[in-house]
């Protein structure tokens, strides 16, 4: 098949994590940039990287690079297209805008451009006029303009592949999948031991940690793509990858996520009913402060309360308990800690082993590895026991990773901001149930759903797409 250049969007500090996943994947010319990942490969690439990263925004197929000075400019360069090849008579349309540029500070600006010169197009050589359609498009454009350099695309993947379709219910403030996806696959953990989520809010982590564990695709879950209604879609060939399940793997470990709030259990409960993962994933009311050793060895991950979207009346010493239990009740263990403020990461008292910069939402934050050891760290080292690897020593001596003059390091404003909201705040959005063991939609003729079978049973998937979260993607 012919191979062609593609785009793959992520979020900021997880461009190395996708980039390895596309070369797993088999995709060529790999070359990481700030928040996206360029590669080429071919149509079954396209269908796969959508269907099988984990840390993908969205995946474009660029249609043309062009220089732009000015609107004019855009408007000339989007006019020499034939777009007779893209819209077909009868299809509708949508332009999305992501501009980073001086000159262009306005995106609804540039999308206005970019109709005009297609509509215009279709009106001199036939007469009509293609229509334009928000919601529920046949083909959707993205246009994205750094200083003067503008790159239009198809946009593949039509809804963010963040939503992975198995959110029923969600918690004020939910962990977006794909950033809790990175974050699993930065710690390495693949299913080798136990995974612990000890504030797990709607149970994003314990979901995504499940589907790294059985090596599922994320896109299992998925109502539609962007590119199932192109003219060129191969159903057979998307019908193959959807279907084969060869690559998935046994577990025989457990994953466990607990919350203090009985609204949220319930809520985790409900999705990872959805995802099938009910024998994997054991949901549980419980305060980490009662936290007490596990028998089997295990790993942490969580994103704690940051005292901005959501917080606790006691913040501050919220992450004084978490020190604490970290310490003295997961010896022997490795603990990935998720937060914003310096003081939060003082609180807790304990010298991590790695820190890297990653972005949740607007914020930049800090991901911090905590090797835990019982006794003294001298006496740890000398029984033969690893605070550091080469590797993460080499992460931590490099200078300019984290932005200058961020805000990271602002102090906390008294404790007001900390005694305005309990530590979560719920939306609850109505939903239908399909028991029928399909993908959520009607499903297409030439689709046939995988055999109930092993790892396949899991196919209890319902509902409706939940609310656009305002931290979603751009």
């Amino acid at each position: 098949m012919e191979q062609f250049e593609m785009i793959a969007k992520t979020f900021m500090g997880l461009e190395t994590i996708l980039a390895d996943e596309l070369r797993a994947l088999g995709a060529a010319d790999v070359t990481t940039s700030r928040r996206v990942v360029t590669f080429r490969g071919d149509k079954e690439l396209m269908y796969r990287a959508n269907f099988a990263l984990r840390t993908a925004i969205r995946i474009l197929k660029p249609i043309k690079h062009f220089h732009a000075n000015s609107a004019d400019d855009v408007y000339n360069a989007v006019s020499k297209i034939d777009w007779s090849q893209y819209i077909k008579e009868g299809k509708t349309f949508s332009v999305d805008a992501v501009v980073y540029s001086n000159e262009f500070r306005n995106s609804r600006f540039v999308t206005y451009k970019v109709k005009d010169a297609i509509v215009d197009q279709f009106r001199e050589r036939t007469g009509q006029r293609p229509n334009i359609s928000v919601s529920n498009p046949d083909i959707r454009l993205h246009i994205h303009i750094a200083d003067f350099d503008a790159t239009l695309s198809l946009d593949s993947s039509g809804e963010s592949l963040h939503r992975r379709g198995y959110r029923q219910e969600q918690v004020e403030a939910p962990l977006n999948e794909v950033l809790a996806a990175g974050m699993i696959l930065m710690t390495g953990w693949k299913g080798e031991t136990d995974f612990i989520d000890p504030m797990c809010g709607s149970g994003t982590l314990p979901i995504e940690a499940a589907l790294i564990a059985r090596n599922m695709a994320p896109g299992l879950f998925r109502k539609e793509y962007a590119f199932e209604k192109w003219d060129d879609f191969d159903a057979d060939l998307f019908d193959n990858i959807y279907n084969d399940d060869s690559q998935e793997r046994p577990f025989d470990h457990k994953i466990y996520g607990y919350d203090i709030d009985p609204k949220a259990v319930n809520t985790a409960l409900l999705n990872v009913k959805a995802a099938g993962l009910t024998r994997d994933i054991t949901i549980e009311q419980a305060d980490f402060a009662n936290f007490t050793q596990p028998a089997e060895k295990a790993i942490i991950v969580m994103n704690p309360p940051y005292g901005e979207r959501i917080s606790t009346p006691n913040l501050l010493g919220t992450y004084r308990m978490i020190g604490e239990r970290l310490k003295h009740q997961f010896i022997g263990n490795e603990a990935w800690v998720l937060s914003y403020r310096e003081e939060c990461f003082a609180q807790m008292g304990l010298k991590p082993s790695l820190k890297t910069p990653l972005f949740n939402g607007p914020l930049e934050c800090e991901y911090r590895k905590y090797q835990l050891f019982d006794g003294k760290m001298k006496e740890f080292r000398s029984e033969g026991g690893i605070i550091k690897t080469d590797e993460e020593r080499k992460a931590m001596a490099e200078k300019h990773r984290f932005r200058k003059n961020r805000e990271f390091k602002k102090r906390l404003d008294d404790d007001l901001e900390n005694e305005e909201g309990d530590i979560r705040t719920f939306r609850f959005n109505s939903f239908e149930r399909d028991y029928r063991g399909q993908r959520r939609k009607e499903p297409q003729k030439h689709r046939t759903p995988r055999s109930p079978k092993g790892a396949a049973q899991r196919r209890a998937i319902f509902g409706k797409h939940n609310p656009k979260n305002p931290y979603d993607e751009e």
